[in-house]
């Protein structure tokens, strides 16, 4: 019973971290690798507050795991303890409404930044 409570508790933590499109949107760009803040700020095209605060909302839900390279910090995706979420959490970041966006989104990225534009 404690493990089905504990199950639902944790997927129900996951769907609340991505009820929102930008943080949807920040998960599909990571599913493609590290990034800083300063490539998701020119990918989403909002400011630096704006996406500090949505991925402070995927680590609390253990979407995101953070890195610090020097005076970077650099966000990947976390894997996922739980199989079930992992599963999920491909499936939403491989659906075709976001993949459009997104191949816009880091084409844009790697024209206007290139891939060392932190350093």
């Amino acid at each position: 019973m404690i493990r089905i409570e504990q199950r639902s508790r944790s997927l129900a933590e996951l769907f609340r971290a991505l009820g929102d499109e930008t943080r949807l949107q920040i998960v599909a760009l990571l599913s493609h690798g590290e990034l800083c803040v300063c490539h998701l700020q020119a990918a989403l095209e909002t400011s630096q507050p704006n996406v500090s605060r949505h991925l402070a909302v995927l680590r609390g839900a253990g979407l995101v795991e953070v890195r610090r390279e020097g005076t970077w910090m650099r966000y990947r995706l976390r894997p996922q303890d739980e199989p079930e979420r992992g599963r999920l959490l491909q499936a939403l970041t491989r659906s075709p409404r976001i993949d459009d966006r997104l191949v816009r989104k880091l084409l844009r990225l790697r024209k206007t930044m290139g891939p060392a534009a932190c350093r």
